[in-house]
């Protein structure tokens, strides 16, 4: 009997991502040319893809060095020293924030510069990703990033903390660091904490698990970049142990599918519909459909 292969439909890009994409192709139509501060997706055929029509990508030492241009930010977000480079370089911004980025970027800052007890604004986050730099600089440098609990070894348990969270990590991560500095903190002193997590990712898990437990077996597709890709990835293997992760069509190896009658392809906020479609047809061709 020859597998189904199904796509999951509620997969693929988040509103930010088709948004940023969206504003790159329109520039890139008129003129040809677009500068681009770090992937705009973490993706690498998709940014490959954009590439081909015009798209640069650029680091922000690139973007020292170059004046009078223009150049997007993607929807992880950019610190205020991103826009006061652009400022003196005479470059236009496309600025492609995603909005619930932007509001979180806003909270932060707001917390730093106006809260009365002056807390310690601690990022539930990834280091160095940039999503998390651009919220660090609302604080001049002075946030303290936790990947996982032994990041909290940074925190003065005697002092007021605020508690953010990088917009796609899992709800129980952020469950998890809001238990362990309500733990370690010193009694009596202030800790608040603010669920900031994309409801658009995070809702995704519950669906993604219904789907994954129907399929025999799940290829996620996925950079190798992207957070939320290896999130939404070990929610999936969690329910399904036979979940592959796979960049693209080539990666499928035929033994994983063999004894399978069900096939579910998924991915990332930054997977492309038809990178999925590629890898669905791949799918197909090794198991005999």
């Amino acid at each position: 009997m020859k597998p189904v292969v199904e796509i999951d439909q509620d997969s693929g890009f988040c509103f930010g991502v088709v948004t940023a994409i969206r504003k790159a192709e329109e520039v890139l139509d008129r003129e040809g040319r677009l500068y681009c501060l770090g992937d705009i997706v973490h993706n690498s055929a998709e940014v490959e893809r954009l590439r081909r029509r015009g798209l640069v990508t650029i680091t922000h030492e690139d973007m020292a060095g170059l004046h009078g241009v223009k150049v997007l930010l993607r929807a992880h977000g950019e610190p205020p020293a991103t826009y006061e480079l652009a400022r003196r370089n005479d470059i236009e911004i496309v600025d492609a924030t995603c909005p619930v980025v932007l509001r979180l970027q806003s909270r932060v800052k707001q917390a730093y510069e106006t809260d009365a007890d002056r807390p310690q604004i601690v990022i539930y986050g990834k280091n160095g990703h940039a999503e998390v730099n651009g919220l660090v600089g609302q604080t001049r440098g002075e946030a303290i990033v936790a990947e996982d609990e032994s990041g909290l070894e940074a925190v003065d348990f005697s002092r007021p903390i605020a508690l953010y969270s990088q917009t796609t990590k899992s709800p129980e991560g952020l469950r998890h660091m809001v238990d362990e500095i309500s733990r370690r903190k010193d009694e009596g002193v202030s800790f608040r904490y603010f669920d900031t997590i994309c409801r658009q990712v995070a809702g995704r898990v519950e669906g993604l698990r219904r789907f994954v437990a129907a399929h025999d077996v799940v290829l996620f597709v996925s950079g190798a970049k992207s957070s939320n890709g290896r999130v939404l990835c070990g929610e999936c293997r969690e329910v399904n142990s036979r979940t592959y992760l796979v960049s693209g069509p080539d990666a499928v190896e035929a033994s994983w599918l063999q004894g399978a009658l069900s096939i579910g392809v998924c991915g990332a906020t930054s997977t492309p519909r038809w990178l999925m479609e590629q890898v669905r047809d791949r799918a197909q061709e090794l198991a005999g459909g």
